[in-house]
């Protein structure tokens, strides 16, 4: 008979697909000795089978359940459901790859109106068994029956009320024992039946509500947002119950073995006296820094030390460890890897090959491309005057303003729109998701380091302010008060999560620079990866920057953003109204200045690297006014009188018209444009060569490289080269100086790809245009698709992911390949690289490598990103051989 269910003392750390992250850590750590609470795990194929068979456990997984729970019985001498020393256990979820926050637990189970007298007895300790049966109740309400969580903290408020408390831990026995009367009456007004009396029951009952969990809408959105396969299912693990909520010698924390947010080697996290595991991460009490642990119980301090030393050295990776400590007795519940900050990935990551635990090569595959984004966070310029309005825990670095909003579904709809906002709670719960995702960022009341809030903010990179108590939240009205001032929704605010600053208005934020720890790691990288990486730049200034952060080069210089200057969109739309050649001469010539300067900057930012200068591209309509806009200006030019400017307009208008095409996108651009008014490439090349030369004379070395757009057949490439050769000559002879540059084109049509070998004999470099050659393959219009049906294609899985963000390699990746392998057979030598959006997307980059390309380009602040992906794939390459 297949196995469904494991003992802890039974698996081990190489057992994660099928005993979950969770369970498979809490075996390894049983084998080495630490104090783990013993129990069993239910396997993830048992959750796929439960799927299966229309969402029902089959009876040989519920026998194996009941025999581990024997088993269990044995070993800790207590007998679950028993009226006199009952056994009593967690039932939590845990997924293959790391989900916090995102799955159900509950505690306390096998709890009733009878076992809670006999653990009351048993521990001599009336108020501590009636507050772990009101937890169990309420935990077991929400998770598996669906009753509000709200409603039941709502009885717990109006009991504190009552009795004129602040906190939790002064109610009660009575207290909670009315509590729960309330409770249970809700349970059966909202589902119709008793709370469930049959410990058996019970736990049937949780089991399937954590399977369940797996397909709950968080942990749905999480799994999207993370790129976690649907179909890994959850394991469950059920574990014998200590206890936290004692009394003073007792308590439950989470500790890091470095700090993850900066990754400062130093044990960091919190704990609270007399509570449960859920008190810390729901933000229910603001916990206590975990150094003031070694004031209050030295010994367990110690032991907590000692534990974290040794599974940080066993797993050779910064650990996130849940302990819950009985009546002054460590247990260890959990152990897995820390989710961190990016900055304190790279840290961790650099430190520990210093420290001799993992290698290079190691700690650049530890640092995820995808985190890295948001090292390059931006931070309140230090010059600005703030209104500081209050100060609360710096849970996520960073700093962001939006308008303030207290729903998660208004942050949602109003990120959607692209408006800026931060979201304002009192705390977080997994269920507020989707509205920290489209949010800047996230401000709380309560809650500490380890809250939801703080883990998932970090996790995606935003900035989060927590445990901000000084603020008070009015949820009816939609405002929050502090000191005597009210924010109301809508009001501007800027929080800064690195200080744990709450500002009034909208803060100047400035770009970061590289920490010279992630400095290292891109050398390190630099190291080992074979492509080369390139930026997009258009001004001197990206350019710079571009260099800083590393690039090697310039892999797309658009032409056309440098004619949309105020100074010279006139001059610009004064060449295209020109009639005759001669006219457009004219007006090109006054342009010709401005672009030699523009490339003069650029190409000396660059010196000794080459850069990639596209010859204008987009369609010429693109520089004249909307057709509309130029209506209802001649309307009211008309209504004025004002003829001389009233001519003026018209003509455009009629001009406008006549460049007007039904698909832009597949018309008059791109080197078509060039072949029909040559006069406009002539211009562009003149510009380039003149700018080299000038720098030339100062001793200034410059590769430029001259880019054909939009070539579909080889006779376009034939008779633009010969354009460019001729006045590179030309220019040359008359300055007198060598220039050293090549002439290539931009692949972005099918049939340039299928026809590449053709195209090649006329190239000395292809650059791949994969925005276009997106668009061109499937028959989309980028704008429309992302706007009308491609959000629906890929919540429906007809695609994978967005073919603009993620390079499809089945469809554009294999004509890509095509054209590099009929380019190589003519050209062995032929460098071929790709730019765009793609260029800068690091499993894009992975099949760049793939496919044998010589350079990504992408943004300058993806560079970083770009060479350490191109160092990943290197590395996954290497280590899959």
């Amino acid at each position: 008979m297949k196995k469904y269910v494991f003992k802890f003392n039974e698996g081990s750390a190489s057992m994660k697909n099928l005993l979950g992250g969770k369970g498979a850590n809490l075996a390894e750590m049983m084998h080495i000795g630490l104090p783990v609470p013993p129990g069993f795990t239910v396997t993830t194929e048992a959750c796929t089978r439960y799927y299966e068979e229309g969402k029902k456990i089959a009876e040989e997984i519920l026998q194996q359940v009941f025999d581990a729970l024997e088993d269990l019985e044995e070993m800790t001498g207590k007998k679950f459901g028993s009226p006199d020393n009952p056994l009593l256990v967690s039932v939590r979820s845990g997924a293959p790859i790391s989900m916090p926050g995102m799955m159900d637990t509950i505690l306390n189970l096998g709890l009733n109106d009878i076992t809670v007298e006999g653990l009351a007895r048993s521990t001599n300790n009336k108020r501590f068994a009636y507050d772990c049966y009101r937890r169990f109740i309420q935990m077991f309400g929400d998770v598996v029956l669906n009753v509000e969580h709200e409603k039941f903290e709502h009885i717990i408020s109006t009991v504190k009320e009552k009795r004129g408390v602040t906190y939790d831990t002064e109610l009660t026995a009575e207290d909670w024992q009315e509590v729960i009367k309330n409770y249970k009456g809700l349970v059966e007004e909202h589902t119709g039946r008793q709370f469930p009396q049959d410990p058996r029951e019970q736990l049937v009952m949780a089991i399937e509500a954590v399977f369940r969990s797996w397909n709950n809408q968080r942990a749905i959105v999480y799994r999207k947002i993370n790129k976690i396969p649907d179909d890994l299912g959850t394991a469950v693990n059920v574990q014998t119950m200590v206890f936290g909520n004692m009394g003073e010698d007792s308590g439950t924390g989470v500790a890091f073995t470095r700090n993850p947010s900066t990754g400062e080697k130093a044990i960091y996290g919190e704990f609270l006296l007399n509570a449960q595991g859920e008190d810390v991460v729901a933000g229910i009490r603001t916990p206590q820094n975990i150094k003031q642990l070694e004031s209050l119980m030295p010994d367990v301090y110690r032991q907590l030390v000692d534990v974290c030393n040794l599974l940080e050295k066993h797993y050779k990776d910064m650990q996130d460890i849940e302990f819950t400590v009985e009546k002054g007795k460590l247990y260890i519940l959990q152990t897995r890897s820390g989710k961190r900050t990016a900055a304190a990935a790279v840290k961790i990551a650099v430190d520990m090959v210093k420290e001799g635990l993992i290698t290079k090569e190691e700690a650049i595959l530890r640092v995820s491309p995808e985190h890295v984004v948001s090292l390059l966070h931006r931070r309140i310029d230090p010059e600005a005057e703030i209104e500081v309005i209050a100060k609360g825990l710096p849970a996520s670095p960073g700093a962001a303003w939006g308008h303030v909003v207290f729903s998660p579904d208004e942050a949602e709809t109003l990120g959607q729109q692209g408006e800026n906002v931060i979201l304002v709670r009192t705390e977080t719960t997994p269920d507020d998701i989707h509205g920290i995702v489209m949010a800047q960022g996230v401000l709380t009341s309560r809650g500490g380091m380890t809250s939801h809030a703080a883990v998932v903010a970090r996790g995606m990179g935003k900035p989060c302010v927590c445990g901000c108590e000084a603020i008070s939240i009015d949820y009816e009205n939609e405002e929050f008060r502090v000191a005597g001032l009210v924010v109301k929704k809508g009001d501007i605010i800027s929080i800064d999560g690195s200080t744990g600053q709450v500002i009034l208005g909208k803060v100047p934020l400035i770009d970061p620079e590289l920490s010279p720890e992630f400095r290292e790691l891109l050398q390190w990288a630099d190291e080992f990866r074979k492509l080369s990486v390139r930026a997009n730049a258009d001004t001197p200034q990206d350019a710079k920057l571009a260099r800083d952060f590393g690039a090697e080069g310039i892999g797309l210089c658009r032409t056309e953003h440098m004619f949309m200057g105020q100074d010279r969109l006139p001059v610009v739309q004064e060449m295209i109204m020109a009639e005759t050649r001669e006219e457009r001469e004219k007006a090109l010539a006054k342009l010709l200045d401005f672009q030699r300067q523009d490339f003069e900057g650029i190409l000396e930012a660059m010196q000794d690297l080459p850069v990639t200068i596209r010859l204008l591209d987009p369609p010429l309509h693109e520089f004249l006014p909307d057709e509309d806009e130029l209506k209802e200006e001649i309307a009211e030019l008309k209504a004025k009188g004002d003829m001389e400017n009233l001519e003026k307009k018209q003509e455009m208008l009629k001009r406008v018209k006549a460049l007007k095409e039904f698909n832009p996108m597949l018309g008059l651009r791109g080197c078509r444009l060039g072949i029909l008014y040559p006069e406009i490439y002539e211009m562009q090349v003149r510009a380039i060569f003149q700018a080299a030369c000038n720098l030339a004379k100062k001793g200034i070395r410059t590769i430029p490289e001259v880019e054909i757009p939009l070539v579909s057949n080889v006779n376009e490439l034939k008779l633009l080269r010969e354009l460019v050769e001729n006045i590179a000559s030309q220019v040359i002879s008359e300055e007198g100086v060598k220039v050293e540059y090549s002439i290539g084109t931009m692949i972005e049509i099918p049939r340039a790809c299928v026809t590449a070998d053709e195209i090649a004999e006329y190239a000395d470099f292809f650059s791949f245009g994969t925005n276009d050659l997106t668009q061109t393959t499937y028959g989309f219009s980028r704008d429309d698709a992302e706007a009308k049906f491609l959000p629906e294609y890929v919540d429906k899985k007809i695609l994978p992911e967005n073919p603009f963000i993620v390079l499809d390699r089945k469809g554009v990746g294999s004509l890509m390949k095509t054209a590099v392998s009929l380019a190589r057979n003519v050209k062995e030598k032929l460098t071929v690289g790709i730019c765009g959006e793609h260029g800068g997307e690091p499993s894009s980059i992975e099949f760049c490598h793939e496919i044998g390309l010589d350079y990504v380009s992408c943004s300058p602040y993806r560079v970083p990103i770009a060479r350490l992906a191109a160092a990943h794939a290197t590395l996954k390459e290497k280590k899959n051989c």
